[in-house]
């Protein structure tokens, strides 16, 4: 029984080596002969690629006519936003949020580059928003008071960002 299971190891083992093996080019092995690579699509029947040649420009022209229906001129939209932006009185202010916006993504992106290299931290972030979200569904979600509470606590943000408070 012990040698029967030693043998079958030893045979996945040298199945493993053997396929570790045959994906390295410069590596040949003797026990499995060579193959041709594979062609990148499958070579069915003629008949069978014309029914999906022909099924796939009907889908097109399908897609092609619903979409005639709601495309946009783009004449259209320049004149509407060259409108929108002559009624724009701080022009420069604009341009400086706006700059203010591409800095601040370009930097948050660098920053989260620079902590996911660090080798255990995402791991711990991930354990901080996970038991982060655990305790917000105890908290506001699992009972029917607390859902009321948050929905209230929400009424009287939304409130305080439009300042009608």
């Amino acid at each position: 029984m012990v040698m029967a299971a030693a043998a079958a190891a030893a045979s996945s083992s040298m199945a493993a080596t053997t396929i570790l093996l045959s994906r390295h080019p410069s590596i040949r092995c003797s026990a499995l002969p060579y193959l041709p690579p594979r062609l990148s699509s499958p070579s069915f029947p003629t008949s069978i690629k014309h029914f999906q040649e022909s099924r796939r420009s009907s889908l097109l022209q399908v897609r092609a006519s619903s979409s005639e229906e709601t495309s946009v001129d783009a004449n259209e939209l320049f004149t509407d936003l060259k409108g929108k932006w002559d009624a724009v009185e701080n022009k420069s202010t604009v341009l400086l949020y706006g700059g203010g916006a591409i800095v601040a993504v370009w930097l948050s992106s660098t920053l989260v580059g620079a902590i996911n290299s660090v080798p255990l931290l995402p791991k711990i972030l991930e354990l901080v928003g996970l038991g982060y979200t655990g305790w917000f569904v105890y908290r506001y979600l699992l009972f029917k008071s607390s859902r009321k509470e948050l929905a209230t606590d929400i009424e009287s943000l939304k409130k305080k960002i439009a300042g009608t408070e």
